[in-house]
């Protein structure tokens, strides 16, 4: 059994909500422990680059941040959950991904150019947009690339893109798509050998 934290942005029941409970059952009926946090609830300043956390000390931002250190540092696997939002991850995605740097810890021998390292663990990726281009998921899939899996380390799991689940101008559109159905298949085969 595995500990499946799911970080999620976007409306409340909207594409992306959708999306991650769809995954999450799936995990779950694999034997994993599944929980999500929606930033949508909570507030998740981005970094403030003040450096006052460096190697172990906490961030000096007073929010919600804090109460979620212990869930990422126990997770095994975190699953980031956005929306396209102007071609990448959202704002609060990105906010959340940058407070890591309280967590890193001292590296004197850093590998790839770090400063530092981050706990071990395994990641994916989960997002929804209204287009379905063959460009639609590159910047938010370059992002992710680079800043989790190949900068902190962490040991890409797989992605999950929803792309044209309609309009932006709309509701949430996933369910007429077989986006849930296949994202649920994602969850219970993560961990899969």
């Amino acid at each position: 059994m595995k500990k499946i934290l799911i970080i999620s942005s976007g409306r409340v029941n909207g594409n992306t909500a959708q999306l991650c409970e769809a995954f999450a059952k799936g995990a779950q009926e694999a034997g994993h422990q599944v929980e999500t946090i929606s930033l949508t609830k909570l507030n998740v300043g981005g970094c403030l680059g003040c450096n006052a956390c460096r190697y172990g000390k906490p961030c000096v931002q007073k929010d919600d941040f804090a109460d979620l250190v212990p869930k990422i540092k126990t997770a095994d696997c975190l699953v980031f959950a956005s929306p396209l939002y102007f071609w990448t991850v959202s704002a609060k995605i990105k906010a959340f991904i940058e407070r890591f740097y309280c967590i890193a810890e001292e590296d004197p021998n850093p590998p790839l150019g770090r400063y530092e390292k981050y706990p071990r663990k395994d990641c994916a990726l989960l997002m929804t947009a209204a287009d379905n281009f063959f460009w639609t998921f590159e910047q938010a899939v370059s992002y992710y690339q680079f800043s989790l899996v190949n900068y902190i380390g962490f040991h890409d799991k797989g992605m999950y893109l929803a792309g044209g689940c309609g309009s932006s101008n709309g509701g949430p559109n996933i369910k007429e798509t077989d986006h849930l159905r296949n994202v649920y298949t994602f969850g219970r085969q993560i961990y899969a050998e």
